[in-house]
């Protein structure tokens, strides 16, 4: 897996009533086509997504999120930049946990100062600037990956809410 394909699968998953074509999957997540069509694949062989590609298994997918991205895409807070807020900093959770330290996904567009965290890929602010679902999808995620454990035990529970509404 590639740190991008948590990301497509996530999209994949909030659009699994809509039809959609990898080429429009592409542009709103940023990525070139094939890049998402090796995601695709990347996801269906490790047993992600059905053989249409168009399904995600949410209860194994969660299980990923929640206690493999931690491990396979860890993350540490950077120098203090200009960002979109994530983890703790962003929806749902910034109602919830005030932290000392803001964490940002380092973007010239962004409007607040806060720690660095490293997206999953370059293109996640503005993908997530474009879809407020997957902005919080890609926040929790974050969350899970750099947080405390209270932080992770409520991301954790929030995405495993969002993620139940249809299993595979």
């Amino acid at each position: 897996m590639r740190p991008q394909d948590v990301v497509i699968l996530f999209k994949i998953m909030l659009l699994e009533d809509a039809i959609w074509f990898s080429k429009d999957l592409a542009r709103s997540l940023f990525l070139s086509p094939t890049e998402i069509s090796f995601g695709i694949k990347r996801c269906q062989y490790a047993r992600l997504l059905d053989s249409t590609g168009h399904l995600v298994a949410r209860r194994t997918f969660t299980e990923f999120v929640l206690y493999g991205l931690p491990v396979v895409f860890p993350t540490q807070p950077g120098a203090q930049v200009r960002g979109l807020p994530t983890a703790h900093s962003a929806p749902p959770l910034h109602a919830q946990i005030r932290g000392e330290q803001a964490y940002v996904w380092p973007d010239a567009e962004g409007d607040e100062w806060g720690a660095a965290i490293t997206p999953l890929y370059p293109k996640v602010p503005q993908a997530a600037r474009e879809d407020a679902q997957l902005y919080e999808l890609l926040a929790l995620a974050d969350a899970v990956r750099v947080g405390r454990p209270r932080e992770r035990r409520l991301a954790g529970e929030l995405l495993s809410e969002l993620t139940r509404l249809k299993q595979v």
